[in-house]
């Protein structure tokens, strides 16, 4: 069946995407992107806080980007233990390298220190965050990649395979991208006419456009990584970011997670954010898809979840059970 799904259906800033259509009050959980660790690290924390009486999936609003936006999948449709227990099993160090030739082919010139350089590069050329949205969607439609469907065909399997269910839960999650073509930030949802495969396919996509009938998207983290502002409205709000905060891009633009709380907090909601231990650091930055450091970012989260899910449940309004 085919959507009509132009720029128009789904654009959405924090002015029409969040607040304004967010019901007023209620606990909304916000998942930052951070690569296969960051993945591992948020399936961890959750797992962590509910194995020690602290539930945060029954929140009135889930916010995911990137590979936040596949852990919102994740844990909306299978047991936060599972998932962790999954997380554990052994991988290879690291995905083979491509030869030159299929790096090429590929666009992403094969390495994830590569693909790092050419987006740094993007951001030192623009003026503001609008302007890097723009470019980094030119410069990602320009890769071989975002014209090759064996590759978007192979993407969105992969992605589909990690979900445990392939239907949007009936619970209100947001999944963030920017569109390619003009760089206008994105927001899906379970009304938006796009399947939830395709939804994460879609906030994931940093290597490549990915594409859905006539439009490209590219990574949700290019608007912001966590993108809790998208939360406004909501009365409390608990972040998990992977990137401890972090932004590539310079503090004036306001991308970083500071900024966002301070938004937050400024319209009344009561935040509170959790980062990796600074003994888990070495997991996520240029190690974020490691699928090899994995387990350790897994087990890193569930750790944490579990330290923190005492102090945390009087502000999620919960008693924790230790």
């Amino acid at each position: 069946m085919h959507h009509d799904i132009s720029s128009d259906s789904f654009s959405a800033d924090s002015s029409s995407a969040s607040g304004a259509s967010n019901p007023p009050g209620g606990r909304a959980l916000v998942l930052g992107g951070g690569g296969s660790t960051g993945n591992a690290w948020l399936i961890g924390v959750v797992a962590g806080l509910a194995d020690a009486g602290l539930t945060v999936t029954d929140a009135d609003l889930i916010i995911g980007t990137s590979a936040g936006a596949t852990a919102a999948a994740q844990l909306t449709g299978a047991d936060p233990a599972e998932l962790y227990e999954a997380s554990l099993a052994p991988l290879p160090a690291r995905r083979p390298q491509p030869s030159a030739r299929d790096a090429g082919r590929h666009g992403l010139a094969g390495s994830t220190v590569n693909h790092l350089e050419r987006t740094d590069s993007i951001i030192s050329a623009s003026h503001d965050a609008a302007d890097m949205r723009r470019r980094m969607g030119a410069g990602a439609l320009e890769l071989p990649a975002s014209s090759d469907p064996e590759i978007h065909a192979r993407w969105r399997t992969t992605v589909a395979s990690r979900l445990p269910s392939q239907e949007w839960p009936e619970q209100r999650i947001l999944l963030t991208a920017v569109d390619a073509n003009n760089g206008e930030p994105v927001v899906f949802t379970r009304d938006s006419g796009v399947s939830l495969a395709d939804a994460v396919a879609a906030s994931c996509s940093s290597g490549f456009a990915y594409p859905l009938w006539d439009r490209r998207y590219i990574d949700g983290g290019y608007r912001r990584n966590e993108n809790a502002d998208l939360a406004a409205g909501s009365a409390k709000v608990l972040i998990l970011s992977p990137f401890g905060g972090r932004t590539r891009t310079p503090l004036e633009w306001g991308q970083h997670l500071a900024a966002q709380v301070e938004e937050l907090r400024d319209a009344g909601s009561s935040v509170e954010v959790i980062s990796p231990e600074a003994g888990a650091e070495h997991l996520f930055g240029a190690n974020a898809m490691n699928i090899g450091l994995r387990p350790e970012a897994a087990r890193a989260g569930f750790e944490q979840g579990g330290h923190l899910a005492e102090s945390l449940a009087p502000f999620w309004g919960t008693s924790a059970v230790m």
